[in-house]
């Protein structure tokens, strides 16, 4: 299997990134597929990282991305399909030969074969088993039973592990033995006769201890276990708290059966805090590569929820139609109460549901968020109101239009605040995911609450 250790050839500092492909070399490599050379493309492509690959097949064109493929034989291997967005890992495991697909995926950890299958249909996922030796076959297979998004499905099932009495010299005598080792690996598994993991020791303790140390005496406090069973979500964070490199995965009976590795965890971190972002624009999880259909069955129903609470809205305007046509000004000045509201909705909307996915919000400190966030939204509002009352004075001459604005803008700032703790609050209680729900529910308190409070203020003071 080719070597992609390299990095991206050099080019010109105006046409690249510090890190990533340059556009001269994306021009290159699709002038190479349509003068149809495969020595130029094996030249462009082979010194690259395979996340470099991978990204250039997620820039080009599907059309592109299939000539590519045809005159690239044997160039795609694990690596890269690892790295590849899932929405084009069926597409180009299609393109691939059997041949192909085995020599590609042969050489990569179980963990990175369960991430590479879990998301296909049936037909590629035992397209990619059929090309496994048998003893990884086996336990992808086991993985791939475990509930989505556990330990079970993050872990990888090569571990290196030894009894709990060795000494150091036991250790490193067995690891120069020839046996088969991960290409990764950061700590030796302690284990008693049960197979029941009882610590771990790194490897760099193991290097600079002396061949008659016992290995439990120079284990690691950081030791600790998961439930093959354990959301990996909260895996990732527990690897984020407390500095783990990696840990054991143990089954009902306590056994060991794989272990989960630092990168993977941050895999699980990067993806949670993307999904976050994305759903809180209501636009799902979807790719740059997706098709217009699918990017539309994405956004169109929060559109359509969002149209619904816009007609709310609406609707406590139209109860005021008279007094917005006594005075005409309320209606240049209304959208700013409304947009001011949001802006603030959408401030404390995103620290809560960030603290809520961390865990950093629980029921022992909510209230002490609410009472901050309020106090965060009342202070605004006042410093806020003193600008935008002022300003309103001096350019429409009616105190009394400057004050009913600054009250309405106080009172809308403190009730997007309350709402962008309350309702993520209140969906999670309900088990509706925050970040899917909360953006219309906060967007809607602020216009209602901003419009009813200007426009009733209105109807009262200066009618």
């Amino acid at each position: 299997m080719d070597d992609r250790s390299g990095v991206t050839p050099r080019v010109p500092e105006d046409e690249e990134d510090e890190f990533g492909l340059a556009p001269r070399l994306v021009d290159e490599v699709l002038d190479a597929v349509a003068a149809r050379d495969p020595l130029a493309l094996d030249a462009l492509l082979d010194p690259l990282h395979a996340a470099d690959i991978a990204d250039l097949l997620e820039q080009i064109a599907p059309n592109e991305r299939r000539a590519l493929l045809a005159l690239w034989k044997g160039g795609v291997d694990g690596e890269i399909l690892s790295e590849l967005d899932e929405s084009l890992r069926e597409e180009v495991i299609e393109a691939l030969s059997p041949g192909e697909l085995a020599l590609a995926v042969q050489d990569l950890e179980t963990d990175d074969v369960v991430d590479l299958v879990e998301d296909l249909d049936a037909e590629g996922q035992a397209e990619v088993l059929a090309a496994l030796p048998a003893a990884d076959r086996i336990a992808v297979e086991k993985a791939l039973a475990y509930p989505e998004y556990s330990a079970g499905r993050l872990m990888q099932s090569e571990v290196v592990r030894a009894p709990s009495h060795w000494t150091v010299g036991d250790a490193i005598d067995f690891l120069r033995s020839g046996i088969t080792l991960p290409d990764q690996f950061y700590h030796v598994v302690l284990v008693d006769p049960r197979l029941k993991p009882v610590g771990y020791v790194t490897l760099g303790r193991i290097l600079s201890s002396r061949r008659d140390a016992r290995m439990r005496d120079i284990s690691e406090d950081s030791f600790r276990t998961f439930h093959v069973e354990d959301e990996q979500g909260d895996v990732a964070r527990a690897f984020e708290k407390y500095h783990l490199i990696s840990a054991p995965v143990v089954d009902d009976d306590d056994r060991l059966v794989g272990v989960i590795t630092i990168d993977d965890a941050m895999t699980v971190l990067d993806e949670e805090h993307e999904e976050d972002i994305l759903r809180l624009a209501g636009v799902g999880e979807g790719a740059l590569s997706d098709s217009v259909l699918d990017t539309i069955r994405g956004r169109l129903p929060w559109l359509v929820v969002n149209l619904g609470t816009a007609g709310l809205a609406a609707f406590v305007i139209s109860r005021f139609e008279g007094t917005i046509q006594a005075l005409v000004a309320l209606a240049a000045l209304m959208p700013i109460v409304a947009s001011m509201g949001g802006n603030a909705g959408t401030q404390s909307l995103t620290v809560a549901v960030r603290a809520l996915a961390t865990r950093d919000l629980t029921r022992s400190n909510a209230w002490r968020v609410i009472r901050r966030e309020a106090a965060v939204g009342l202070l605004n509002g006042l410093i806020l109101a003193l600008v935008l009352g002022g300003l309103t004075v001096l350019l429409f001459g009616s105190w009394a239009l400057g004050g009913v604005i600054a009250a309405a803008l106080v009172i809308n700032l403190l009730a997007a605040a309350l709402a962008g703790v309350f309702v993520p609050l209140l969906l999670e209680r309900i088990g509706v995911d925050p970040a899917l729900a909360s953006g219309t529910f906060v967007t809607t308190v602020t216009d209602v609450v901003g419009f009813f409070s200007f426009l009733g203020l209105a109807t009262v003071v200066l009618l």
